[in-house]
């Protein structure tokens, strides 16, 4: 290859070289890697942990400024371009890449754990259920979804305001001009790339232990490794077959399709499930959450133990930032020809609304049956086995057959929705910041994502590999901090060299 082909295509080759070499110290090194990345975890947690605390709540702080300023009006691209996809599937897809499989993993787990064992106070009393629904919703809100804002509003306007490469380095230009072209910007891409295929071979891996826990529960199929293996296959082949036909039709109709499956089985828990009570359950918990949301959010507790939050906030914090690179990404890519303003409230609020009526609906039922009904035993079920918690969940209501089937559905049209917007973002992030990058680099990225899940799965390096990528959480926490100030540069000389302000008929 000649220098400049590899000049060119240098992300990739060295993100390509760091995954194989991961992947090698986690089969034959397991313990060596676990030990080192859990001490590097645990000392930023440790001693960085208000980091991440100060860092979410200021991306909260920010988006909700830049919603209100004069800035909400600058259009992502020209004056004259129009969204590329409906409002609705414009929400279902940022909704998939951004939650998708996750929430339907944890939305009944979490609650029932934070239940049985709430960061204060005894578990299994009513206390503990309000706890319990409070930081699920906390876990599950708005500070993702503002991580998720930041990222993926930079990147648009730098994408198609500046028409810069659709590279996470170009949200640095106002910062280091044509240093972005770089080491530098090489650096913070290749990071980026590294952050993404570790994130979602984990969530690749993670997700096929549910969709086989799915098929015991359905069809009485054995939870081997071997079925664990077969599925991350069969959804490989059906994840390239979709990346292969375009962001346009693959993508957007798996994530409407698993928009309007999610909605089904919502309304159906709702029917048949203690609907009054759902209500009751979500006013309540927006209340307290509200109520306790800046206590919750710089809570760190220094002088008692701090486990908790160690190992729920702090490490949910580092891991949506560590997924940030790749949901920002695939969210801008479809947020050409909308404004600033409805860009966040698309992307920060209508989502977070849309989770906490789920995890209402799911946790706040499950809750229900435990702690009214007295079904202690399903909060052991769950707790014991993560992975069957949905299924185990649906067998205490009525319909339980169907909604079981119309909720494997939707975990595993989620789960190829979640690796097809994944190997699309690598795609572009490969090739110099490509809009629609080729189907060669995406089949391949696609391919290597299942190996790494399929092989690390094989040597029960998933969790240790899940650790590796919030490892490079921390230093991105700190890029994406300096991204906002570079892209509230960029917004000023916006409205400086073509000035733009708030329309005179919206000034009274």
């Amino acid at each position: 290859m000649s220098k400049k082909g590899l000049n060119e295509n240098i992300v990739f080759y060295i993100s390509v070289l760091l995954t194989g070499a991961f992947i090698i110290w986690g089969i034959f090194f397991t313990k060596s890697l676990s030990t080192i990345t859990s001490k590097i975890f645990n000392g930023t947690i440790d001693y960085f942990g208000w980091l991440y605390l100060g860092a979410a709540l200021f991306f909260v702080l920010f988006s909700v400024y830049l919603l209100c300023s004069k800035y909400g009006h600058i259009r992502l691209g020209k004056e004259t371009d129009k969204p590329e996809f409906r409002t609705i599937s414009w929400l279902a897809m940022l909704f998939g890449a951004g939650t998708g499989v996750g929430i339907i993993y944890w939305s009944v787990a979490e609650p029932v754990f934070h239940y049985t064992a709430p960061p204060t106070g005894e578990g299994y009393t009513e206390a503990a259920t309000n706890i319990a629904m409070k930081y699920s919703f906390f876990h599950w809100g708005i500070q993702p979804w503002a991580i998720y804002t930041v990222i993926g509003l930079a990147l648009a306007f730098f994408q198609f305001n500046k028409r810069l490469p659709a590279s996470v380095s170009s949200a640095f230009y106002p910062l280091l001009k044509d240093k972005i072209h770089g080491p530098i910007g090489k650096t913070i891409d290749i990071l980026a790339v590294f952050a993404t295929v570790f994130g979602i071979a984990t969530s690749l891996g993670l997700g096929a232990m549910q969709i086989s826990g799915g098929l015991e529960a359905l069809f009485g199929i054995p939870n081997t490794l071997t079925v664990q293996i077969t599925v991350i296959v069969v959804a490989t082949i059906l994840f390239l077959f979709s990346i292969s036909t375009g962001l346009k039709r693959g993508i957007q109709y798996l994530s409407n399709t698993a928009m309007i499956l999610s909605f089904l089985i919502m309304l159906l828990v709702l029917a048949v499930g203690p609907a009054f009570n759902i209500f009751n359950i979500f006013f309540n918990t927006m209340g307290s959450y509200v109520s306790d949301f800046f206590q919750m959010s710089l809570n760190l507790r220094p002088f008692g133990k701090s486990e908790w939050i160690a190992g729920w906030t702090l490490f949910y914090w580092a891991w949506w930032i560590a997924w940030a690179p790749f949901v920002g990404m695939f969210i801008a890519r479809i947020s050409k020809g909308r404004t600033i303003r409805e860009f966040i409230i698309g992307v920060l609020f209508v989502p977070t609304l849309g989770t906490f009526v789920w995890l209402a609906i799911f946790g706040g039922s499950a809750l229900h049956i435990i702690h009214n009904l007295g079904h202690k035993e399903l909060a052991e079920k769950i707790t014991s086995n993560v992975d069957l918690a949905i299924f185990s969940f649906l067998d205490y209501l009525p319909l339980s057959s169907v909604l079981s089937i119309v909720g494997f559905a939707v975990v595993l049209i989620y789960y190829i929705t979640v690796a097809d917007t994944s190997t699309f973002v690598l795609g572009m992030l490969s090739e110099k910041g490509s809009l629609d990058p080729s189907n060669k680099m995406k089949i391949t990225w696609g391919i290597i994502q299942s190996m790494v899940a399929s092989v690390l799965l094989l040597a029960g390096g998933l969790e240790v590999l899940q650790t590796a990528s919030i490892v490079a959480a921390f230093p991105f926490s700190i890029i994406m901090v300096l991204m906002c100030w570079s892209l509230f540069k960029a917004l000023k000389d916006e409205v400086k060299e073509h000035k733009v302000s708030i329309p005179k008929e919206k000034i009274s």
